[in-house]
């Protein structure tokens, strides 16, 4: 069997053990609220549907490239990323919408779903200032700016 090479970036493989397992969970989130809004896009129907999958696609296909960029930190981490629905089930904060909800009801569960994500990046913070980890701690604040934007955009869709 051949030897793993060493990392050796300037973080403890202690520290890099418990990143990747908080990006794995920020991956599950994160690929969850990207099944969620692309699902929303094709079923969403009434009044606001245009606008609705419209924003709804936009937001589905920037998810999708940060799924690329969380998994590939944890790789350059030195550990696997998850990738199977069974391992983001068991990993994520976010539960699965059953049926097809009214337009409204979907803007509601993807507020809900981007502050879930929003608080599983920030939960990272303190592992990552700890291990002096800035390209995790710059992956994590845009993330953040991405989820509470998107986050606050849909709120204003419930304002009456």
């Amino acid at each position: 069997m051949k030897k793993r090479p060493q990392i050796n970036i300037g973080i403890s493989e202690k520290h890099r053990g418990k990143i990747a397992d908080g990006l794995s969970r920020l991956l599950a989130d994160s690929y969850t609220l990207y099944l969620m809004t692309h699902n929303f896009h094709w079923n969403v129907t009434g009044p606001m549907f245009n606008t609705l999958h419209a924003m709804f696609m936009a937001q589905y296909t920037e998810q999708w490239t940060a799924l690329d960029q969380i998994a590939e930190r944890i790789r350059a981490l030195g550990f696997p990323a998850p990738g199977t629905y069974k391992e983001f089930v068991k990993l994520a904060s976010i539960a699965e919408v059953e049926g097809q909800p009214k337009a409204l009801d979907m803007v509601r569960h993807l507020v809900s779903a981007q502050e879930a994500t929003a608080r599983t990046a920030r939960e990272l913070f303190p592992i990552v200032g700890e291990a002096n980890d800035q390209p995790t701690a710059d992956l994590l604040t845009q993330r953040l700016d991405v989820h509470e934007k998107t986050a606050w955009m849909l709120r204003s869709l419930l304002e009456d």
